[in-house]
């Protein structure tokens, strides 16, 4: 998007150095990384990063109303309700399409939002990883509110092991082994000494939590939270001691529930020039004239799962009445292809990554992770055996 930058990227680009990235990687991380990267970083030009920035700060002003939890109750499905929530989520991730407005401008448009970990690790290590085999140029920082990698692994270190040891953190998942995700579990426990750790390998003692460690029992302290409930549900079989609902004495450091009140059920609360209409389905009388204009989500799910691009008023009307109130109804956003790439043109989203430490009035931008696309929509299974996609990372002009 940054004309001069991408050319000269695209120059020095080839399928050689391409395969030198991924191998360094993999030499790096042995067996770990198991998501596509993309060939390419993107360029953010400063008018667009103004335009997220701006867009990031009219929801920010909703999630920091005082009846903010009030309005977001009943987000949270009864029995995955986590006792001990604390006042605000510490991680928020932001989802934003790249598109044209009416004028032919780029414009961020809101697709979706969580108050959940993302790949933060991962996130500072490709871009460096793409800085050292490529031309980056320096005025460009995948960077916010730090100057540094190192600053910005320290504001991690700070929030999520703050004044316990290392070993008394750990992050929490179900079989991390196995996970996609896992090269950033390893780049934490890397960076911050916090260890992954299965919910199945977790002692519970009244309400103290304990993992083995080097044949030692350890207690934790802090729970570096990346389990979702929906993967809990893949394993309907699973035994295990501790129970996400269980009252324990731990901190949690990205508590359980705000996954839920920071979600697409927060969607329909947001006025801006940022964010496409959403209504939820319950809370409509009559339906929009333009229903191919519209796209169905139903709230409790994860990655895309049960989205439904073409909707009908049949769709809509075969909804029993007790589940209306478990989906959203948001007007379509149209992805506009604007990395060029040896081939045509590919379309983009952008994650703006917040972390929001206690006492802090509110949450702070600090990186970000980016998606490429080719196909109808962003997620793996529409860009399958194609190049050019895939998981990224932005470099703003700013």
């Amino acid at each position: 998007m940054i004309k001069a930058v991408r050319q000269a990227y695209n120059q020095a680009f080839s399928p050689e150095s391409y395969r030198a990235f991924l191998d360094k990687i993999d030499t790096d991380f042995p067996g770990q990384m198991d998501f596509r990267v993309a060939e390419t970083p993107v360029f953010v030009p400063k008018v667009l990063t103004d335009k997220l920035v701006a867009a990031c700060d009219d929801i920010i002003a909703v999630i920091t109303r005082d009846d903010f939890k009030a309005l977001t109750d009943k987000a949270i499905p009864a029995e995955q309700r986590v006792p001990n929530e604390d006042d605000h989520t510490q991680f928020m991730a932001v989802d934003f399409a790249v598109c044209h407005d009416s004028k032919g401008e780029l414009t961020p448009q809101l697709i979706e939002l969580q108050g959940f970990p993302s790949l933060y690790v991962f996130q500072s290590f490709i871009a460096s990883t793409f800085r050292e085999l490529y031309p980056i140029p320096d005025n460009l920082s995948h960077l916010f509110s730090v100057d540094s990698n190192a600053d910005y692994i320290e504001q991690l270190r700070q929030m999520i092991v703050g004044d316990c040891k290392p070993e008394e953190v750990i992050l929490l998942e179900i079989y991390p082994e196995k996970q996609k995700t896992r090269i950033d579990f390893v780049l934490t426990e890397k960076y911050l000494g916090v260890a992954a750790v299965c919910l199945t390998k977790i002692r519970k003692e009244g309400k103290a939590l304990y993992y083995e460690k080097d044949g030692r029992q350890i207690r934790i302290k802090r729970i570096y939270n990346r389990l979702i409930f929906d993967d809990l549900q893949n394993f309907p079989d699973l035994r295990s001691d501790f129970h996400l609902t269980d009252d324990v004495d731990v901190e949690w450091v990205g508590h359980p529930n705000w996954f839920f009140r920071i979600s697409k059920y927060t969607l329909p609360l947001l006025k801006s020039p940022y964010v496409p209409a959403s209504y939820f389905l319950s809370d409509l009388s009559s339906y929009p004239t333009d229903l191919e204009n519209y796209v169905l989500k139903p709230l409790f799910s994860f990655a895309g799962s049960g989205v439904k691009l073409t909707v009908t008023s049949a769709d809509l009307d075969a909804i029993p009445a007790h589940q209306r109130d478990g989906y959203l109804l948001q007007r379509k956003v149209k992805y506009e292809p604007v990395i060029q790439s040896p081939d045509g043109l590919v379309k983009c989203e952008i994650r703006m990554l917040f972390i929001w430490p206690k006492g802090a009035v509110k949450p702070m931008l600090i990186t970000n992770l980016s998606r490429l696309s080719r196909g109808e929509m962003i997620g793996v299974n529409f860009n399958k055996n194609k190049d050019w996609v895939g998981g990224t990372v932005c470099f703003f002009e700013k």
